[in-house]
Formats: structure tokens, sequence, C-alpha cells
């Protein structure tokens, strides 16, 4: 009768259940808990297990650049990161309300790391995340405005919670990437919060954007209640280059 019951709970697909019963029958200690006992762990098993899926389906869906935690970040003095800043975001209150951040800061200084260990929390509560580098992302819109998948793309991006887009700035927008960033910053606006990271002080974004009149509508709808964090310090990379030859010539 186990078996069947086994059976019926995969077939049922409440496969955190099957297993930690069958567990339980092999190790002898389902004789030991009471029914209430059992059926809590049961539940608890398989709750667990379907977070853990949607959890792996999220980030998996997102394509972030880096497998990154907050609880990894380098916070030594020399970056001048605000900790309870970065915590506050990892809570996830400005999707909730519809915020936008911007990380700036020159190369290689962990821009993109922050913005993926960020992007994994809400993950983690079940939102729609999706990770895009700038210079992809506009290549392959203009390519979807050939193709006919551009429609496709867009949707796909406005119903993300949050959006983050990385390494913004590297070189000014021509005018086809302005109408792109115009409409995926004016389906978003007001309903859903966008990541944005920089080489390039905000200051310096209508230079990027370039066209006034379009430069000042994009900045307009994503400046207004934005969490701001610029970087400083010396280069990651460079650190760990630096670490690593350390670390060759000491084992030589």
């Amino acid at each position: 009768m186990n078996e069947q019951t086994i059976e019926k709970m995969k077939t049922m697909k409440l496969h955190g259940m099957a297993r930690v019963f069958q567990t339980s029958l092999e190790s002898g200690n389902a004789d030991k808990w009471t029914a209430d006992e059992l059926v809590s762990m049961l539940i608890d098993s398989e709750w667990d297990e379907r977070y853990n899926r949607k959890l792996n389906r999220n980030v998996k869906n997102a394509r972030f650049r880096y497998k990154a935690a907050v609880e990894q970040i380098n916070f030594e003095a020399a970056r001048e990161l605000d900790k309870n800043h970065i915590l506050r975001l990892a809570d996830c209150g400005f999707v909730d309300k519809q915020e936008n951040v911007f990380i700036t800061g020159s190369t290689g200084i962990g821009k993109s790391y922050i913005a993926s260990a960020i992007g994994h929390q809400p993950c983690s509560l079940g939102y729609k995340v999706l990770y895009e580098h700038t210079s992809k992302l506009f290549a392959r819109l203009k390519m979807g405005k050939a193709d006919g998948t551009y429609l496709k793309e867009i949707t796909k991006m406005e119903k993300q919670e949050l959006l983050i887009i990385d390494d913004f700035g590297i070189q000014p927008l021509d005018q086809l990437s302005r109408t792109i960033l115009m409409e995926i910053i004016e389906d978003r606006h007001g309903k859903r919060s966008t990541l944005i990271t920089s080489q390039v002080p905000v200051s310096k974004w209508h230079e990027v954007i370039g066209e006034q009149t379009i430069a000042d509508a994009i900045l307009d709808r994503i400046i207004h209640d934005s969490h701001r964090l610029e970087l400083k310090g010396e280069s990651m990379r460079k650190k760990r280059t630096i670490l690593t030859e350390e670390i060759t010539e000491n084992d030589n």
C-alpha cells in the first residue's frame, strides 16, 4: 500500500512528499511520528520542493551575469559602499514600490556583481527578473525589428518585475537605440522597476542618449525616486589578478 501511495504522489507531481515519505519508511522512522507530525512534515517537504524549483526556474530565466549573493559583497572601506543601503535594496521594497536603481562607477569595480546579487533577492521572493547587457539587448531588438520578434521581446521585458540593464552608456545611442530605450522605459514607467549599471555618471546620461527631447523624456521617467549607488576604489578585477599573481609567486 505504501508503494502505491508513493507512486500516486509521484503521478500527482508531489515529489517532495514522495521523497520524504519513502525516506521515512526506509529509515523506519514513520512509526515514531503521530499522524499530525507526519502530515506536517510531508506538507513542509512539498512546500520546500516547490519553492526551490520555482527559485531555480526564476534564476535560470533571469540569465544573470554572475552567480552572486548579497552576503558575498565586499564592503571594504575603500569602496565607500553603504551596507545598510544595499541591505535595504535586498529587502526588495524598491520592487514593490516600482522604484529604480542606478549603480555607477569605473570599469571592473563590481557593478555587475552587485546588480546580480540584488537581482537574486527578488527571484527568491517569486518575482520575475531579467538581466540584459545593453549592447546585446539593442542588437537583439534591432534584429527583432527585422525578423518580427520585436513585439514578443518587448512584451517579455514589460512583464518583468525587475529589469537589469548592465553596462549602459559604453557608447552613445543611435536613433533606433534611443527609440527602443524610450519604448522599454515607457512600458515600465510607474509599473515595474529597472536597475541600470553604468561607467558613466547619471549626470552625463543626457550625452549618452543624445537628442535632447528623447533624453529628457527617458530620464524624467527613471530619475525621480531612484536609488543610487556610486562605487569607488580600485578595480576588483585588477585586485584579483594581482592576488592570483602573488599566490602563484609564493607557490613557486
